[in-house]
Parts: structure tokens; sequence; C-alpha cells
């Protein structure tokens, strides 16, 4: 009797990758978390040998207390939730229109602006916030919450006008022109059809918005230091010392992001992502 080994080759490949996929998803995360509360963890010791939750304490301004080397960043926090806030307004501001005119109107070199949208995420960042940097500081922006909320704002808006540009695109022109004609205006037609059918697109798209600027390092590092402290800032500036506090920022920066994944995961319709193309 001769016997099948492929089933069970297939079976223990999967098997194989799905622990790889777990640790490569969940390993840094794990870690993350061990870290943020080991007292003493040491080599060769695989687990902390103490356990403690005084660098969460003192992030989060329970406690104070300058032996463990760490700082409340209730005020980091807060400064880079209303720079995100005040990114999602403006860039939102920009690209419902930008994207809804890129969608149903035949611009002009309408690739070579939504390629515009994209340079900022398409070269190297450095050489692109070194150069922000000059004209910022002739400006007297450098250092300012202004200037860093600017950055985001240019950085943010790839998201803001590619996902509004394909959700917009994804609406049938037919469901405006029965608007149009029953006698509603093109404005009517826009806020009472369009607008609500791309709601959750747009709301995609803020989503997107607002986890690039909380997150957003390279820009707010160039034109925002020293004055200008958001969490990302803080976490770099951990990191090299304090294995422990920058663990803590990482996982705090962390929770946004992925319950913000969740919600894109319900909202974002597959027709939206393929308007993308």
């Amino acid at each position: 009797m001769k016997l099948n080994y492929r089933p069970i080759l297939t079976k223990t490949f999967e098997l194989v990758l799905l622990i790889l996929s777990f640790l490569i998803i969940f390993g840094p995360m794990t870690s993350l978390l061990l870290w943020s509360v080991a007292q003493k963890w040491y080599w060769p010791h695989p687990l902390p040998q103490e356990i403690s939750f005084a660098y969460w304490k003192q992030a989060l301004g329970i406690e104070k207390s300058l032996a463990i080397g760490a700082v409340s960043i209730i005020p980091a926090f807060f400064l880079s939730l209303g720079i995100a806030i005040v990114t999602v307004i403006i860039a939102m501001a920009l690209a419902i229109p930008a994207g809804y005119a890129l969608a149903k109107y035949k611009i002009p070199f309408g690739t070579f602006v939504m390629f515009l949208f994209l340079m900022p995420n398409a070269f190297p960042q450095q050489p692109i916030f070194v150069n922000v940097l000059q004209m910022f500081t002739r400006l007297g922006l450098a250092g300012t919450v202004p200037g860093v909320i600017i950055v985001h704002i240019l950085v943010g808006l790839v998201f803001g006008v590619w996902i509004t540009s394909a959700t917009f695109r994804s609406i049938p022109p037919s469901m405006e022109e029965a608007a149009r004609s029953v006698g509603a205006t093109a404005s009517v037609a826009f806020f009472r059809i369009t607008l609500p059918l791309a709601a959750p697109g747009l709301l995609a798209s803020s989503v997107f918005v607002f986890i690039t600027s909380l997150d957003e390092f390279t820009g707010t590092f160039f034109v925002g230091l020293p004055f200008v402290q958001t969490l990302p800032l803080t976490l770099y500036s951990s990191s090299g010392y304090n294995m422990q506090f920058a663990s803590v920022i990482a996982l705090i920066l962390l929770v946004p992001s992925i319950l913000f994944m969740f919600l894109i995961q319900r909202v974002l319709k597959a027709e939206y992502v393929g308007g993308m193309g």
C-alpha cells in the first residue's frame, strides 16, 4: 500500500507558514509588551526577572520619579492629537474638492496633478524636508506648531486626494444625473446624493491622514525641533537609553493605528480601492 504524503506535507507547510506569520506580526508586539513591564531583564534570561508598571505610571503622569529616567508623555500625546485633528480637517477640506474634480472632470494634466500629490512620499523625505526647513526658517515657521501642521498636511494629502478621488470615481455619474433631471442644482446633488454615498470612503481617507499625522516623524524632526515635541519625537529621544519607556510609547502609538485599521476594514469598500489604479 502506497502512502500519499502530499496532504501531510501540505498541512505541515501551512502550519509552518502560520507560525512564521504569527511570529512576524505578533513577535515584535510581544517583545514591546514584555519590555514595557520589565523592571529588570538581563541576558541570558528569556523573560523579565522583575515585573513592574512603573514606566507606565510615569508615562501616563500617575507617578513622578527621576530614578527610572522616564517622563510624562501626556503633553506630547495631546500635542500630537491636536496636530493630527487639525491636519485631518485642513487636508480633507483640500482633498474633497480636489478629489471630486479629478474624478468627475477631465482636467488637463490630471495624471500629473495626481503625481504631484504623491511626490512627498515618492522620494526620500530627508532631502525634501531639509529644503522645506530652509524655506520655513525664512518664513518664521521653523520650530512652530503651524509649520509642523503644514508638513503633516503635505504628507497626508497623498492619502486624502488618492482615496477621495477613487471614492468619487466609484460612484456612478447616473446618480447625480438623476437628481439633476428632477430639478436639483449641482450643489444640492453633490451634498444630498454624492457626499452621503462617498462618506465611508471619505472616513477611511480621514483615518489614513490622521494615522499618518500621528506617526509622522521625519518632517516633525526637521521642522519642529527643538520646540515642538510630539509623541514620535519623544519615542526617538528615549529609544537610545531607555528601552522600557520607549516600548510604552510605541504601544501607545500602536493603539489608535490598530483601532482605525479595524474601522477601515469595515468601511473601505473594494470599489474604492479599485478606483485608485
